[in-house]
């Protein structure tokens, strides 16, 4: 590393170091969103990138110019990652039900 280098990169150190040291600490975020409502939103937004991809895969497969097979792959895969992320979450939602229902009273 030059001189130079260093130089700014303590300098920005000093200046982050000033910052975290000079505010204050944020209280934990309590905001009124519903669980069932965040869930909600997820599951539609997988539901949106599923349908997009579907929409796109077609509009390749009927011969669109506008499209191409690299859209339609990455579109594919962004769908495929988040329905195996929800239907993981959904996982882990289910065993710490069963969990909690196993429990002793």
């Amino acid at each position: 590393m030059s001189d130079m280098n260093v130089n700014l990169m303590l300098a920005q150190m000093r200046a982050m170091s000033v910052a975290a040291g000079s505010s204050t600490p944020t209280p934990a975020v309590t905001s009124g969103t519903d669980f069932g409502a965040l869930l909600k939103q997820s599951i539609d937004s997988v539901n949106t990138l599923q349908q997009s991809a579907g929409k796109m895969t077609t509009a390749f497969e009927t011969g669109e110019p506008n499209i191409s097979l690299a859209e339609v792959m990455v579109s594919t895969q962004k769908a495929g990652v988040s329905f195996q992320a929800m239907l993981q979450t959904r996982n882990k939602l289910v065993e710490a039900y069963q969990d909690v229902m196993n429990m002793p009273m």
